[in-house]
């Protein structure tokens, strides 16, 4: 499979709160990994999915949080897809410290400043696939912050640009 090129995004989302019952307990942590395995599914009703290896903290924070969101990633934006995909990495909260984004205002989840386009997502369906879940979202917003550059993509085993 490493020789199907594909698509670099930043699957990210918030914790919820540590006591959703008081309003004045801390938010949760933000928390953020690339993937390469994320499509389209259906236009009407508005649906993609995303992949996540079963255990890992995005697929265990998905199962208990239904509100995530997605950045498509610009080819300038490399230094982010390795940040979020390194094994053994630091907390999320440090790695977003110097990534410009803003927050989601249906999901509060971060967006990538600079990205190629956003979605916000509310999850319809998980289906166990193997070692992955497959997660099934419902796009609640999308838009288009930025249109300079052109996609990041992954091809065997590299991230690299087209043309």
């Amino acid at each position: 499979m490493s020789r199907l090129a594909s698509g670099v995004v930043l699957v990210t989302a918030q914790e919820p709160p540590l006591d959703p019952d008081d309003p004045l307990a801390p938010r949760g942590e933000d928390v953020g990994m690339t993937a390469t395995a994320f499509m389209s599914v259906s236009l009407d009703p508005p649906l993609v999915l995303v992949s996540l290896r079963e255990g890992s903290r995005m697929d265990d924070l998905l199962d208990e949080q239904p509100l995530w969101a997605v950045s498509v990633l610009a080819e300038s934006q490399r230094h982010i897809a390795g940040r979020f995909a390194m094994k053994g990495r630091v907390s999320d909260r440090l790695l977003f410290a110097d990534i410009p984004y803003v927050r989601g205002e249906a999901t509060g989840a971060p967006l990538a400043g600079g990205a190629l386009a956003t979605l916000e997502c509310r999850t319809e369906q998980r289906v166990p696939a193997g070692d992955h879940t497959l997660v099934i979202g419902r796009v609640l917003t999308a838009a288009l912050p930025s249109a300079d550059g052109g996609p990041l993509a992954y091809f065997r085993g590299r991230y690299r640009q087209l043309g």
